[in-house]
């Protein structure tokens, strides 16, 4: 079949089709993404960030337990939910990605030292999603240097 006979709903552009429009299987999988994406900000954003920034005592017993007190829980609070934001964001998804993949490698080293590997597998499980994104959104990268070199 050529490309002109294409059956509808192919995963195929067709050339009539304007530049840059994707189609079939394509679209979804940048729908499935953008999902993704959203749900790891609201995690990032409300689930793991939140009770760092008002201090909620689980949050605060954690930190005392490590060792690194307030101002370590406030920082990566912060980091998290500058994290969060910068996912929805297209110009800063896989630089965002990149950053908070890094800092769920410090969560896992964490686990496995300061809490015996109790809840480990976070970390890794949320590292995955991640580097998808940054693959995926990669091409931002260049854009993003681009205006900061204007500057």
């Amino acid at each position: 079949m050529s490309e002109t006979t294409a059956p509808v709903g192919s995963s195929t552009m067709t050339p009539t089709a304007a530049p840059g429009a994707r189609t079939g299987r394509a679209r979804r999988a940048l729908v499935a993404l953008r999902a993704v994406q959203v749900l790891l900000a609201l995690f990032y954003g409300i689930a793991s960030a939140l009770p760092k920034l008002i201090a909620h005592p689980t949050a605060v017993e954690s930190f005392d337990r490590i060792g690194w007190g307030s101002a370590a829980m406030y920082t990566i609070g912060a980091l998290e939910l500058a994290g969060a934001t910068a996912l929805l964001i297209p110009v800063l998804q896989s630089v965002a990605a990149i950053a908070l993949g890094a800092l769920m490698v410090g969560a896992f080293v964490v686990q496995l030292t300061a809490f015996d590997g109790q809840n480990a597998a976070t970390p890794l499980i949320l590292i995955a999603p991640l580097a998808l994104i940054a693959w995926a959104r990669r091409a931002h990268n260049q854009e993003l240097l681009r205006l900061l070199r204007r500057r």
